[in-house]
């Protein structure tokens, strides 16, 4: 089952999907998140050597560049990053920048590499976007022990142009929210606020606040270093891709890839069903791999690409058992502050759950539906809206399957058993592990350096 061979892979691979085009000598495409050495730790002279850190244009030439290559976050909502940077810069006050790297969804580990392996890449990021809106103070906000030891390292090798704190938390579903990333920063726990405010309006110390994602941050480094390539920076996104046959893959891929390119790329077989987007795109059938990674054509499908997480589904993997496993993980991820995301989020694992036992009854079923319509939009954060869109997909997506399993459970939900509670950020069926990014240089490097790095 998928969920045992995902847990027997120790491993998640590296592997750039982006064209060759403006390679170096040594085939290292320049403007990519990945960069030429995605399995080792970059220094800050290698990252300097590479046009980092040179901040050679304007703040508001930076934000027309970023405009114009119409760069969207990569936190999951996709919000024009360009239009976020302004409301901050335009809301007065002392404007404050948080790099926001606590990576909730349980099948990413892009932001969690990325400060393992780029450190300076974000940081140059996050110095850049605070000059855009005028910040003074700025925050690297993590939940992961190694990407904190890595980042704090980076601040002592190359200091920034303003006060850079780290602030580590405890890594959950909910605590990368913005709202609650602010609430954390501030003293107080990482949960979810209700809004308005937003934390452009009034975030950190009271102060509009830009929370960014750690990967836009370094595509807008990226975009600052090489302003001629822009719109291929823009156009290109990490994604983790998990599934049965091969261990998990995390990639950088151009919009306009297919979901079946990828599918291919991580090594897979016959797909016939995918999670999309973490847990916030739901369950697709397999007439939509052949959509290209856009935003706007997979939303046009009724589905998202999020975070850019995606797990495939095998023969062997049955997309109720797959539903049930992600309603149990956000049920036990709920913040527990509203009433109506505690039953909601339980009533849809409960449901889920007798689905794939085989022992629900068409009242569940009428339940189920009741609640992917309803429940979007009622919490204070966007894990109801998970828990209940992962239902309506499942039953937009698979309804002669959902009946089926009214009858009795199928051989792969027999098989595969009860989901699991997960939470935590814990062992879970549905958990990539983050890749492995080796603190030593690389050969090509060592060898070409006879004085030390820092």
């Amino acid at each position: 089952m998928t969920t045992t061979r995902a847990l027997l892979s120790s491993r998640t691979a590296v592997r750039s999907l982006m064209p060759a085009t403006g390679s170096d000598a040594a085939g290292h495409s320049p403007g990519t998140v990945l960069g030429p050495w995605p399995d080792r730790l970059e220094r800050a002279r290698a990252y300097v050597a590479q046009g980092g850190y040179a901040a050679t244009m304007t703040p508001d030439a930076l934000l027309g560049h970023i405009d114009g290559a119409g760069l969207r976050g990569r936190g999951g909502a996709g919000f024009p990053a360009a239009v976020k940077l302004a409301a901050v810069r335009d809301a007065g006050g002392a404007p404050v920048v948080v790099a926001n790297g606590e990576e909730g969804e349980p099948g990413s580990v892009k932001d969690r590499w990325l400060l393992r392996a780029r450190p300076h890449l974000v940081l140059d990021g996050l110095a850049l976007a605070a000059a855009v809106v005028g910040a003074r103070r700025a925050y690297v906000y993590l939940a992961d022990p190694i990407a904190a030891d890595r980042v704090r390292r980076a601040l002592v090798q190359w200091p920034p142009p303003l006060p850079v704190d780290v602030v580590e938390t405890e890594h959950t579903y909910v605590a990368g929210e913005e709202t609650a990333v602010v609430r954390r920063v501030n003293g107080g726990p990482a949960l979810p606020l209700a809004k308005p405010p937003r934390p452009h309006q009034r975030g950190v110390g009271d102060e509009p606040t830009l929370v960014a994602n750690v990967e836009t941050l370094a595509r807008i480094a990226l975009i600052a270093a090489r302003p001629d390539l822009s719109r291929q920076i823009a156009d290109a996104t990490l994604m983790t891709l998990a599934g049965p046959g091969a261990p998990a893959l995390l990639t950088e891929a151009p919009y306009g890839t297919t979901l079946r390119a990828l599918a291919h790329a991580h090594g897979g077989g016959d797909f016939h069903a995918a999670l999309m987007g973490g847990l916030f795109g739901g369950l697709v059938t397999g007439r939509t791999l052949d959509l290209p990674v856009d935003p706007g054509r997979l939303a046009e499908a009724g589905t998202a690409l999020g975070c850019g997480a995606v797990r495939f589904l095998g023969p062997h993997d049955c997309p109720v058992t797959t539903a049930a496993a992600a309603a149990a993980h956000l049920a036990a991820e709920s913040a527990r502050q509203c009433g109506v995301c505690v039953a909601g989020s339980g009533s849809i694992r409960d449901a889920l759950r007798a689905l794939s036992a085989g022992t629900a009854g068409d009242d569940a079923l009428a339940a189920l539906r009741r609640w992917s319509a309803g429940l979007p939009g009622r919490g204070a954060c966007g894990l109801l809206d998970a828990a209940a869109g992962t239902a309506g997909s499942l039953l937009r997506a698979f309804p002669e399957l959902v009946t089926a399993h009214l009858a009795a459970p199928c051989p792969a939900c027999a098989a595969t058993g009860p989901p699991e509670a997960g939470g935590g950020g814990g062992a879970h069926p549905l958990v990539v592990p983050v890749p492995e990014v080796s603190d030593t240089l690389p050969p090509a490097v060592r060898a070409a350096t006879p004085h030390r790095h820092p």
